[in-house]
């Protein structure tokens, strides 16, 4: 199977797998922040024990090497900044993310899922990187679209943002593969 980096960097962050250690910092800047997780599967974190129980599972799929989660930080001030995940799955990776609100729009989430991209089709076993968005989240699929992601479509009804309805919701698609060495 192939395995990403443990810890690896961008020009503005380093990246390093996500232990409950990080889970007070990240209560603190995003997991009880009511806007962050608007288009995300889980509620707004009402206490830092919330937070170690989901970073322990990070802990576990890392572990179990069913999914890679590591943690962002700011190289200027080393400060917590959100996270990002892969799943491998056979030949392709699908992706999630999610940022400390006082980092929007600066561009960081781009550069650490364009270097997880680039690191994915680098390998030999890897033609297809992939996230959805719900299709109400139009900053998201900005992100996707600026790191070389084109939408291939929507799918209805696929998962529920319990934020903004307790049934699943239409979802677009967006993936980048591998260009085919096939004439």
């Amino acid at each position: 199977m192939v395995e990403p980096p443990v810890n690896w960097e961008t020009e503005r962050l380093l990246l390093r797998p996500a232990t409950h250690a990080d889970a007070p910092l990240a209560f603190a800047t995003y997991t009880a922040d009511p806007k962050v997780p608007r288009y995300m599967t889980w509620r707004p974190h009402t206490s830092v024990a919330e937070t170690v129980t989901f970073f322990r599972r990070c802990e576990k799929v890392w572990e179990e090497r069913s999914a890679f989660p590591w943690s962002l930080w700011l190289k200027s001030d080393h400060s917590y900044a959100g996270m990002l995940e892969a799943r491998i799955r056979a030949h392709a990776v699908d992706i999630g993310y999610v940022l400390a609100r006082r980092l929007w729009r600066r561009g960081l989430m781009s550069e650490a899922v364009r270097g997880l991209i680039q690191w994915a089709l680098a390998q030999p076993e890897i033609f297809r990187v992939w996230a959805v968005c719900d299709v109400d989240n139009v900053a998201s699929a900005r992100l996707l679209e600026s790191v070389g992601m084109q939408r291939e479509g929507t799918l209805r009804k696929w998962i529920s943002h319990p934020n903004m309805s307790d049934a699943p919701r239409d979802c677009l698609c967006y993936a980048i593969v591998k260009p085919s060495t096939l004439n």
